[in-house]
Formats: C-alpha cells, structure tokens, sequence
C-alpha cells in the first residue's frame, strides 16, 4: 500500500523535478552553445526556418500588434479625456508598445505558433525514430535540428518586434487621428518627444531572449518524447505552456534589470 506524501515531501518533489528540468535545460543550450562555435553551419536549413519562422509568422505579429495599439489608444483616450491630456496618448502608446507590449505578445504568438510547430516536428521524429537515424549516419541531432532554428529564432524575433511595433503605432494613429480626432501634429509630435533609441533597444534586447527561451523549450520537448502519438501531443502542449510561463516570468526580471541600462527617459 502506497505512503500518502504530505504536503512538504510533494513540495520537496516538486522542486527537485524543477531543478533536473532547469538542468536539461541547462545541458541543451550547452550543447546549443557548443554546436554554434563549433558545428558546420547548415545555411539552407537556417534560411528555410527563417522563412517558415520569420516570413510565416508575419500574419499573427502584424494583426496582434495592430489591435493592441488600437485598443490601448481606445482606453487611453477615454481616461485622459477625463483630464483634458489626451493629446499625450502618442508618447504613451509608443513607449508602451517598445518596451512592454509589442514584445511580450509577440513571444507569445510566436511561442504558440512556432515553439508549438517545432516541438511536434522534432518530437514526431523522435518517436518515429528519425533522430536515432541521424545519429547511425554520425550527424548530431543538435546541430542538423535545434541549431537551424536557433539561428534563425535569433535573426527573426528582432525584426517580428519591430514590425508589431510599427504597425501598432499605425493602428494607434489611426484611432488617435481619424477616431478621436487628435491633431496628427499633436499625435506624432509626443511620439518623437518620448520616444528614443532606448526604447526600441530595449525590446529589440527582450526579442532576442525571448527567442532563445522559445527554442530552447520547444525543441527539449520535442527530443524528450516518449510514447508514440499520445507523448507528441503532450510535448507540445508543454512546450507551448513552458515557453509561456517562462517568457512572462523571464520579461518582469528583464524590465528590471534593462531599466538600469536603458532608463525611462523623456525622449530626444
């Protein structure tokens, strides 16, 4: 007859199955790490995944970011209205949007897009036995699958970030503008008053973490499946949660420390 486990043996379990999983973790980006410096660079495969990454993801980015501008603007002005500021909404919408929201909804989209995508694929391969194939021919499953799509998270995240921004600030001047009827001067101006070189960095910078803990994530489920069809759904689905919680966790840490490198500023 199993022991009943009391409450301080399930926490003390729970850490020790954190800490063997943050020391995978730890030994794939070594390994990560070690292929990047080393391996032979697999350029046909690291632009196939920038397309199916960068290119394919554009959709979700482009429409994520246009609404959040939007309805940011939306329930900006109907507050400041109450205090005759609502010409400042242009500055507040583009800070918002550089430091906090542009990259942090497009990890997520992207962690549910692609993260998603690459723990299926890869963890397919694992239970159909592909990888072992791979390692029979003397080619390192890191290197021919995880690399390809670090790289490639790594160029592509940055410019994903950017183009929700912009096109956030787009939905945000045209609620503003032709909405609310705030002067377009009025609008841009506060843009460019608060609005710096800093700030873009400062999601840029987010973008490219954020990048890693998606593939890192991703592609550790997908090499740890088990159990045919039943554990690629799985891997997936944690791969998708993981990456999640992780990268929300992860950005209030990164707000906290970028905020001493790049401090809030009043623009240029």
């Amino acid at each position: 007859m199993a022991m009943k486990r009391g409450p301080l043996q399930l926490l003390g379990r729970s850490f020790l199955d954190l800490v063997g999983y943050l020391g995978s973790l730890g030994m794939l980006l070594s390994e990560m790490l070690g292929a990047l410096f080393r391996g032979r660079p697999r350029v046909l495969l690291m632009f196939e995944q920038i397309v199916r990454i960068g290119y394919g993801s554009q959709t979700v980015v482009v429409v994520t970011g246009a609404f959040t501008g939007a309805v940011f603007t939306a329930q900006t002005y109907f507050k400041f209205k109450d205090f005759g500021i609502e010409s400042t909404i242009g500055g507040i919408v583009s800070v918002a949007l550089c430091r906090e929201l542009s990259p942090v909804l497009a990890g997520l989209m992207v962690t549910g897009r692609v993260g998603a995508a690459m723990a299926a694929e890869i963890g397919t391969m694992k239970v159909s036995e592909q990888i072992d194939a791979l390692r029979a021919m003397g080619v390192h499953p890191v290197d021919y699958l995880v690399m390809p799509r670090f790289i490639a998270m790594m160029v592509s995240m940055p410019l994903l970030i950017a183009e929700s921004i912009v096109f956030g600030l787009a939905a945000s001047w045209l609620v503003s503008v032709v909405g609310f009827g705030i002067p377009h001067a009025w609008f841009w101006g506060h843009v460019v008053e608060h609005t710096n070189l800093e700030d873009v960095a400062f999601g840029m910078i987010k973008g490219f973490f954020f990048g890693i803990i998606i593939v890192l994530i991703s592609c550790h489920q997908g090499l740890e499946t088990t159990d045919g069809a039943v554990g690629v759904g799985l891997g997936t689905t944690r791969a998708v949660v993981y990456a999640s919680l992780t990268l929300l966790i992860v950005n209030y840490f990164l707000t906290l420390l970028l905020t001493q490198f790049f401090p809030m500023g009043t623009g240029t």
